[in-house]
């Protein structure tokens, strides 16, 4: 595994433990075509030695040289380079972009790095402010900080979003530590062997709840979590959430209609339900007899997925990740 694809964060609590100093680099602002995102981190070591990528290689060099420096005197750099049409160009990127990088000592703040990590693998929601003029850093939880600075971090984790907000004029950066983005696909068929290979490569953790033993198998579904539960009691076991998806793809009512019923009354922010528009008018009958409102029912994506015509298993997979994408990315 190479320096790029080692967890910044894990690396700096295990070098801290072992009693070397360590500098943090996050990237706190983008513009044009910045290699990466708001959020990248790079841990360094006092030796240089460093997990995790800021700029995939682009401006890497200089700045473990600058954490290096803030590891020696103890003072936060918050630096800013121009990546150039060329230097994009040997990175496989189309145009330049400039990138603006906070570099913080670690020194004091080994408990608050331990607590963060703890967060993040117990998959507790967990922001990081920063004070970008001073370097005062302050863990928040989103749910339940009702402070001016809390209500941001609330916002920045709705949105899934690192970035910059002003609080009674000092500027804090807000790194969030969001837990994995959840799949549950009701019906171990097809489309659902080919989507839960799609929703890995983009940060889901897929689960499949069937009953039928002889679908759900880990020969089909291998290194995913199966549930041969009735949906309605895998549900209630272990209940949807705002960073949970569900599509219904079984096609039978006994396993798909209890599974939407759940859903619709959890927090989850995509729900979609495999078949032709005259079964989901029929399936929205059967809902409404259960007595679920028009308003809620309406939250359903079916027939599911994106009209691109899609016909095989893996383009049906396609169009519902597509959808899935753009409710979660374009949510109010």
């Amino acid at each position: 595994m190479s320096a790029d694809e080692i967890d910044a964060l894990d690396a700096a609590v295990r070098w801290i433990g072992d009693g070397h100093k360590v500098a943090l680099s996050t990237v706190v602002k983008t513009w044009g075509s910045a290699p990466r995102q708001a959020g990248s981190q790079i841990a360094v070591r006092q030796d240089g030695s460093f997990a995790g990528s800021v700029s995939s290689g682009c401006v890497e060099g200089a700045v473990i040289g600058q954490a290096q420096a803030v590891i020696g005197d103890g003072k936060v750099r918050l630096l800013e380079f121009g990546v150039s049409d060329q230097q994009a160009w040997s990175f496989g990127l189309a145009c330049g972009g400039r990138i603006e990088i906070f570099v913080e000592p670690i020194a004091g703040a080994e408990e608050e790095l331990i607590a963060l990590n703890k967060a993040r693998h117990d998959e507790r929601a967990v922001v990081r402010a920063v004070d970008l003029a001073t370097g005062e850093s302050r863990l928040l939880d989103p749910t339940l900080d009702s402070s001016s600075l809390g209500l941001a971090a609330a916002d920045a984790a709705t949105a899934d979003q690192c970035n910059c907000a002003e609080i009674d004029g000092r500027l804090w950066f807000l790194t969030v530590f969001n837990p994995p983005l959840e799949l549950v696909i009701i019906g171990a068929v097809h489309i659902a062997q080919a989507l839960v290979k799609m929703a890995a490569l983009v940060g889901y953790r897929a689960r499949v709840i069937d009953p039928r033993t002889s679908f759900a198998t880990t020969e089909r579904f291998p290194s995913v979590g199966l549930t041969h539960a009735w949906p309605d009691e895998a549900l209630a076991a272990r209940p949807l959430t705002c960073r949970s998806a569900l599509v219904a793809l079984s096609h039978d009512p006994k396993l798909d209609d209890p599974a939407l019923s759940a859903a619709l009354k959890s927090p989850a922010f995509y729900i979609g339900a495999l078949g032709s528009k005259k079964s989901h008018a029929a399936r929205l009958e059967r809902l409404k007899d259960r007595g679920l409102p028009d308003e809620m029912l309406a939250r359903i994506h079916g027939p599911v997925g994106v009209a691109i015509g899609a016909k095989s298993p893996e383009e049906i997979a396609v169009s519902i990740l597509a959808q899935m994408t753009e409710r979660l990315r374009k949510r109010p």
